[in-house]
């Protein structure tokens, strides 16, 4: 009979519980807890699956930077577009207004600049293909200074760029609105030592590309009013750049060991004399050659050996030669054809 309150099937259990071996009691009480956990797990683990390897109220949003793939590094590189290699070594440390009186010091003085007459541009040869790339050295020139890509025609016409001219402190992008400025003026240059220099000498000079500050792109119209004045009678419209133009003026007389005169000297130190800070780089000596047979007022005479067996002065222009009743000479030929410039490369030279 069963006990009073107690249900019958506790007592059908209890007999049946009664009867079981060890073993498989152990089996009714862990297998269907194991069965239970496995169920229980695989659903905890869908749901942590969902919210993202198990982190707690994640809230993800695309990011806005790019995903970078993992490479293999690279070494960074530091190089920059730049002109064509130029014959002497830049140096690469700007000086201060006490660096620049300093070579203002040095420079000779010549108080009658007037006397060397006999000046012309073409004793200069400006402008040339020194290194045979097709381009001239405006074309260098402007290459070099642009802050953004140029566009050309023809051999190395160029057309288009970004120039920002000093002088006046405006920005052209029209390469026909740019000259190239010789920072010293040649006519100044001839007036203060190149009358007496070797045509080899002042080709260099009006082609200086061996220093950046010899020659600048500017407007046609900066360079234009400033001639061939020097800094006791012009100076810039931008006066922010009188400093820098003082001692670029300075540099350039020095790396060419030109003369000063009195004006020019006091003007020059005065400018110096308020500046601070200085962007202009020192230069190196140029290459300078004097010809033992340069006069005054004409061009130097030079030049060794001939075909004929007679020495021909070296007039610097073939206008001078043929107005003296020299000329033509060809190439390979007469070695006078190496003093002046085959402009249309024909062989011949002052025909």
């Amino acid at each position: 009979m069963p006990v009073s309150g107690r249900p019958v099937s506790l007592d059908v259990m209890g007999s049946w519980w009664d009867r079981q071996t060890n073993g498989a009691r152990i089996a009714v009480v862990f297998v269907p807890m194991l069965l239970v956990g496995g169920l229980v797990g695989n659903f905890l683990n869908g749901v942590v699956g969902a919210t993202g390897n198990g982190s707690a109220n994640v809230s993800e949003t695309p990011s806005s930077e790019p995903t970078r793939a993992t490479a293999t590094p690279r070494a960074t590189s530091t190089q920059t577009p730049s002109p064509t290699p130029t014959p002497t070594t830049r140096s690469q440390a700007s000086g201060d207004a006490a660096t620049f009186a300093g070579l203002l010091a040095e420079l000779p003085d010549d108080n009658s600049p007037e006397r060397h007459t006999g000046y012309e541009r073409d004793l200069f040869n400006a402008w040339i293909d020194s290194n045979a790339d097709g381009c001239d050295t405006r074309a260098e020139v402007l290459k070099s200074e642009t802050t953004s890509p140029v566009t050309a025609h023809g051999t190395c016409t160029i057309d288009t760029g970004s120039w920002y001219s000093a002088y006046d402190a405006i920005w052209f992008t029209d390469a026909g609105e740019v000259d190239i400025d010789h920072f010293v003026p040649l006519k100044e240059a001839w007036v203060s030592g190149a009358w007496q220099w070797t045509s080899q000498t002042r080709t260099a000079f009006g082609n200086d590309l061996g220093y950046a500050a010899s020659l600048i792109a500017v407007s046609a119209s900066s360079n234009r009013s400033k001639s061939d004045q020097d800094p006791s009678e012009w100076l810039p419209a931008n006066r922010s750049y009188y400093c820098d133009y003082a001692a670029t003026w300075v540099a350039v007389k020095w790396r060419w060991s030109l003369s000063v005169d009195s004006g020019e000297r006091a003007a020059l130190g005065n400018l110096l004399s308020g500046c601070s800070t200085l962007t202009v780089i020192v230069p190196e000596r140029a290459s300078v050659t004097i010809d033992p047979n340069a006069q005054s007022g004409r061009p130097s005479n030079g030049g060794s050996g001939s075909g004929d067996g007679v020495v021909e002065p070296d007039f610097g222009t073939c206008k001078n030669a043929k107005a003296n009743g020299y000329g033509p000479y060809l190439r390979g030929v007469d070695p006078e054809y190496n003093f002046y410039r085959d402009g249309d490369s024909d062989g011949m030279v002052c025909e």
